[in-house]
C-alpha cells in the first residue's frame, strides 16, 4: 500500500494517520535485531560487571570500555560508511540507543560520544574535518565531548561569554572561556566548543583538541547519579585553535547547538526506554521471589497495579519513539532526493521534528522517573540499598529531566514550536481551531455507542482530545496574543495535553497495526484501553485548569465543550492491569 504524504511536525493535531503509515517495533528486521543483540551482549560481557568500579569515578576504566565498544563497531552505527561507520537508518540508531540505555552511567558516556561528541562534526564539518576526526571518533580511536554550557549560560545558551579572537595573520583563533557540566570531559580527546568570535551576537563552533596548550580539565563533579560518567569543568586559557577547525560558518554555532539538542532530545527518548525495561525486569524478578504473608508479593493486587502501570507507560513511550523515528528516516530520504547531502539531510530532518523531539524528551524522562521510583517501592527497604540495581537506576534517572534542555523549557517548546510552524503556513492549526471555536455549540463530538468496534471507539476519543487542544490554543491565543509566552502555567497545561495526544495516538496506531499483522492484539488491547481511559481524565483536569486560568467571555462554552469531549465509557482498569501484570509475571522479564 502506498504511504500517505509525510506528516509534518505538529501536524498530528489536525490530521488523521493510518496504522499502515507508521513503523512499530514489531517490524524490526533481522539486521536491526542483530545490532540490538550485539549491543546487549556487549553490556552483559563488558559493562555490568564493572558498574560498581565505574561508580567510583574510574575514568580509565570508562575510557577503556568505550574504546572496546568502538572496536566492536558500536560507535559507528550513525556514522556514514565513507567515514568508517555503518550508516544505519535512524530507526536502527534509536534501537541501539534504547538498548545501550539500560547501562546506567556507561550509557551517558557512550551516547555523549556517539551523539553530541561526534555528530556535530559529521553533520556540519567539511570534508577535511570529517576525514580527520569523524573516522577516528567512529572507531573509538578518539573520544568526543560537547562544550556548550557555561556558569552563566544554561538554558539561554547564546548568552555564553567564551570568546575567540582571530589572529592577525588569520591562521588561528585565540580561545578563552569556561565550560561546565561537560560529559566525558575527563578523558575526551576532542571537543566541540561554542564561543563568540570577537563581538558577534551569536555563537560559532570550533573543534578543539584537548591536548592543546591552555586547555585545563577540572576534577570530576560529585553528582547525585550517573556517577560513572565523567562530568567536569573545562577552562580555555589563550588556546590557539587553527582556523581550519571552525565548524560550519562563522555565527552558525547557535544553529548547530539547537540542531544537536533536537537530536539529543529524541535519542534520550530511546535511551530511557532501555532503562525502564531493565527496571521493570528487575522489579518483576524481585516481586516473584520476595515473600510476605506467606506468598510472593507479585500476587498482591497493589504490586500488580504498579507492575502493569510501569509496562503501560513504557510501551506507550516506545510506540511514539519509533513512530517519529520512521518519519525522520522518510524525511531524510525526501531531502536526499531533492539533492541534499546526507549529513545535512539527516540533521535537518531531525530538526524538523522539533515538536515530537521535545515530547519524547519530556514524556520519556518523566516515564522513567515514574518507573524507577516504582521499582524502588516494589523492592521495599532493599530498593533503598546500594546492593540493588534499582537504587542506581533511581539516582541515574533524575538527570534526564534536566539533560538536553530542562523539561520546563521543552514543555514551552512543544506549544511554541507547533504554533510557529502553523503561523508559517506549514499546516492549518489556527484555521481548524477557529472553525471549531466558531461552532463550539454544534461541533461533532464522539460518544461511544454500540456497535462501535474497539478501535473506532479509541479513535473517537483521540479526535475529541485533539478538539480540546485546538479550542484551548484558540482561546489562549485570542486572549493573550503575543503575551501568551508569559503565561507559562497555561502553556504547560496545553503542552501536557498535546504530548498526551501524540503518545496516545501513537499507542493506538501501534496496537491496531499489531492486530492487522497478527490478527489479534490480545493483551495490547488492555494496554490501550487503560491508557486512553486514564489520559482522557488527565486531559479533562488540565483543560479545566487552563480554562479557569484564561477566564474570558468564552469560558462557559469551553467548560461545557470540554466536559462533553472528555466523556468516556467506563473501563475495568483493575482487571485489565491484572492481565498485563500476569503476563509480565509469567514471562519474568519485559517481553511486550
Amino acid at each position: 500500500m502506498e504511504k500517505s504524504e509525510l506528516l509534518k511536525s505538529g501536524e498530528f493535531l489536525v490530521r488523521e494517520v493510518k496504522p499502515e503509515d507508521i513503523f512499530i517495533p514489531e517490524e524490526y528486521d533481522e539486521e536491526q535485531l542483530m545490532i540490538a543483540r550485539t549491543c546487549r551482549d556487549f553490556l552483559e560481557a563488558e559493562v555490568y560487571q564493572h558498574m560498581e568500579q565505574l561508580e567510583k569515578g574510574d575514568r580509565e576504566l570508562m575510557k577503556s570500555l568505550l574504546k572496546k565498544s568502538g572496536e566492536l563497531g558500536l560507535m559507528g552505527i550513525a556514522v556514514s560508511e565513507e567515514y568508517g561507520g555503518f550508516g544505519q537508518s535512524f530507526v536502527t540508531q534509536m534501537l541501539a540507543a534504547e538498548t545501550i540505555g539500560a547501562a546506567y552511567s556507561f550509557s551517558v558516556a557512550f551516547m555523549a560520544h556517539c551523539g553530541i561528541g561526534t555528530l556535530p562534526i559529521m553533520y556540519f564539518g567539511n570534508e577535511e574535518q570529517r576525514e580527520r576526526y569523524v573516522t577516528k571518533l567512529a572507531t573509538g580511536e578518539l573520544l568526543g565531548a560537547y562544550c556548550l554550557t557555561e556558569p552563566g549560560a544554561g538554558s539561554d545558551a547564546n548568552s555564553g561569554k567564551s570568546n575567540a579572537l582571530p589572529s592577525e595573520d588569520g591562521s588561528h583563533y585565540v580561545l578563552n572561556g569556561q565550560k561546565m557540566w561537560i560529559t566525558n570531559a575527563g578523558f575526551a580527546d576532542t571537543q566541540t566548543v561554542f564561543a563568540k568570535i570577537e563581538n558577534d551576537r551569536v555563537l560559532s563552533a570550533f573543534i578543539v583538541d584537548t591536548a592543546s596548550e591552555g586547555v585545563v580539565i577540572g576534577p570530576d563533579e560529585h553528582k547525585m547519579g550517573i556517577k560513572g560518567s565523567s562530568t567536569a569543568q573545562i577552562y580555555y586559557n589563550d588556546v590557539k585553535v587553527p582556523s581550519a577547525n571552525l565548524l560550519g560558518k562563522r555565527g552558525e554555532g547557535f544553529r548547530i547547538a539547537l540542531s544537536i539538542l533536537h537530536m539529543g532530545r529524541i535519542k534520550l527518548g530511546a535511551n530511557v526506554i532501555g532503562a525502564a525495561k531493565r527496571a521493570i525486569t528487575n522489579s518483576v524478578k524481585y516481586a516473584s521471589e520476595r515473600k510476605q504473608f506467606g506468598t510472593q508479593i507479585a500476587n498482591f493486587g497493589a504490586i500488580k497495579h504498579k507492575l502493569a502501570e510501569m509496562v503501560i507507560r513504557t510501551f506507550a513511550a516506545e510506540s511514539a519513539t519509533y513512530r517519529v523515528s520512521r518519519d525522520i528516516d522518510d524525511l531524510v530520504g525526501q531531502y536526499k532526493s531533492e539533492g541534499c547531502e546526507k549529513g545535512r539531510a539527516t540533521i535537518d530532518a531531525i530538526a524538523h521534528y522539533a515538536v515530537e523531539a521535545a515530547i519524547l524528551k519530556v514524556y520519556g524522562s518523566e516515564m522513567l522517573d515514574f518507573v524507577a521510583d516504582e521499582a524502588v517501592q516494589i523492592h521495599g527497604g532493599m530498593g533503598y540499598s546500594a546492593e540493588m540495581e534499582v537504587e542506581r537506576g533511581y539516582r541515574d534517572s533524575r538527570i534526564n529531566r534536566i539533560f538536553e534542555g530542562t523539561n520546563e523549557i521543552n514543555r514551552i517548546l512543544v506549544v511554541d514550536t507547533a504554533m510557529k510552524r502553523a503561523m508559517k503556513g506549514k499546516y492549518g492549526l489556527f484555521e481548524e481551531a477557529e472553525k471549531l471555536a466558531g461552532a463550539i455549540g454544534s461541533m461533532e463530538i464522539y460518544k461511544a455507542k454500540k456497535p462501535d468496534d474497539f478501535f473506532t471507539e479509541k479513535s473517537g476519543y483521540i479526535k475529541n482530545l485533539k478538539k480540546i487542544a485546538l479550542l484551548l490554543l484558540n482561546a489562549a491565543s485570542n486572549t493573550y496574543d503575543r503575551k501568551l509566552v508569559h503565561e507559562q502555567e497555561i502553556l504547560n497545561n496545553i503542552s501536557d495535553i498535546i504530548m498526551e495526544i501524540y503518545i496516545t495516538e501513537s499507542l493506538a496506531l501501534r496496537v491496531k497495526k499489531i492486530e492487522l499483522i497478527k490478527g489479534d492484539a490480545g493483551i495490547y488491547r488492555d494496554i490501550l484501553d487503560v491508557y486512553v481511559y486514564d489520559t482522557v481524565q488527565k486531559v479533562r483536569k488540565w483543560a479545566m485548569d487552563a480554562i479557569h486560568s484564561i477566564d474570558n467571555e468564552s469560558s462557559e462554552g469551553l467548560i461545557k465543550a470540554v466536559g462533553d469531549l472528555s466523556d468516556t465509557a467506563g473501563v475495568n482498569v483493575k482487571a485489565a492491569r491484572r492481565r498485563i501484570a500476569d503476563k509480565l509475571i509469567e514471562d519474568n522479564t519485559y517481553k511486550f
